[in-house]
């Protein structure tokens, strides 16, 4: 694999830092690089500012409004991302309702979901994990009784991310009876979020913020045409959705840059006569999680190579989940141990607009521990990293 960049690509490379250099606030870049709490806004603001530019659906094939990019450019696209503090697209309506509407949709469907998504004027969410449905989502409960040209949907969703701010919701709901084998008595519906049937309740992560929430429906009706493909096949369909999210959770391009961050935190934090990254237990650490690091970019590079414009990556996607939440969980631990005693205390409103407290610690440290326990979900959504290996082994190995 030749990973030397041709004259284009470096061109490419040098268009991309300086749209990134114009056009990223500087307030939304800080936030992304400290890891601080960001609003809908926020997102919102830079996804526009993508779409206008042509942008924001980096993978969608060029016919719905996609770049068209190669591979390369994609890897160049996030690699410079990450390093400038560009805020990632939320993923929902872009990364993964998207691929299943212009894949298995139909036309009428296409063209009035994809245009919204694509400009960022609706806001969706994610209804697949159920409170005892979460790994065995085939076991899930929520039903979907035809009733004329409607489906009558009763249940509930959980772990429902930025749920508060949706407008719509992509759901897994069962439609087939007790007599039909799990998978084959699922469908895939598209919910309004504005029905009175709906009621949302939030949880409080340990880092204080509302990001996940409960979803509840009481007798939702919803319209047949809101059903993607055909009645129980929608564990199909969730399955290449699933492969768009686990690749997307790698997020190698983001250690790249939180690990950079961590050496120069090492570098200028005092550790006896010298600085902690002259420790050599401390360097060590380090240098285990670069050479990780450095593997799971060459692997997730053959998984670029072999994915055309528009498709689903395949179980590889599993490889990359696995070991990309791993590494960020490892960056998170040595964040909290260079911080020390200052990531003790818990302020979390020290680094919102217009905090006049008493600053706990240098820079963001007081934000380690937060964001190293918030980061403690990435190897449980999308499928626990217990499943994935049993998708590697069956998928992969053929065991």
């Amino acid at each position: 694999m030749n990973i030397d960049l041709t004259e284009e690509e470096l061109s490419f490379r040098e268009e991309v830092r300086a749209f990134l250099k114009e056009k990223l606030p500087a307030d939304l870049s800080r936030k992304t690089l400290n890891g601080l709490h960001m609003e809908k806004e926020d997102y919102v603001r830079w996804q526009k500012i993508l779409h206008e530019q042509g942008w924001a659906a980096v993978n969608w094939p060029v016919e719905h409004g996609g770049t068209g990019w190669t591979p390369t450019q994609k890897y160049i696209w996030a690699n410079e991302c990450a390093v400038a503090g560009a805020p990632d697209v939320i993923p929902f309506g872009m990364k993964m309702v998207a691929p299943v509407i212009y894949t298995y949709g139909n036309e009428e469907q296409k063209q009035r979901f994809l245009p919204d998504i694509l400009a960022s004027n609706v806001w969706w969410c994610q209804g697949y994990s159920e409170p005892n449905a979460g790994s065995d989502l085939a076991s899930l409960k929520t039903s979907a009784v035809r009733d004329g040209d409607h489906y009558v949907v009763n249940g509930t969703k959980t772990w429902t991310t930025l749920g508060h701010y949706a407008d719509w919701i992509f759901c897994l709901v069962r439609t087939g009876g007790p007599d039909v084998k799990n998978q084959e008595a699922i469908s895939f519906l598209l919910i309004d979020m504005n029905d009175p049937g709906i009621s949302v309740s939030p949880i409080i992560t340990l880092d204080g913020h509302r990001e996940v929430n409960e979803v509840f429906f009481d007798n939702v009706r919803v319209p047949v045409e809101n059903r993607i493909g055909e009645e129980g096949k929608g564990w199909t369909y969730a399955k290449v959705l699933l492969t768009h999210e686990r690749t997307g959770i790698a997020r190698v391009a983001n250690s790249k840059q939180r690990l950079g961050q961590l050496k120069r935190l090492a570098a200028e934090t005092a550790d006896g006569a010298g600085s902690l990254l002259d420790n050599l237990a401390f360097a060590q650490k380090i240098v285990d999680v670069e050479l990780e690091l450095l593997a799971l970019e060459y692997t997730e590079l053959r998984a670029l190579a072999s994915v055309s414009t528009g498709k689903a990556p395949g179980p590889e996607s599993s490889i990359l989940k696995i070991k990309g939440t791993e590494v960020a969980q490892l960056i998170d631990e040595l964040f909290v141990e260079a911080a020390g005693n200052y990531s003790m205390p818990f302020v979390k409103d020290q680094f919102a607009p217009g905090f006049d407290g008493e600053p706990v610690g240098p820079g963001t440290a007081a934000n380690a521990a937060p964001r190293y326990f918030n980061n403690r979900k990435a190897s449980i959504y999308g499928g626990s990293n217990e499943i994935q290996k049993n998708i590697i082994c069956k998928a992969v190995l053929g065991l």
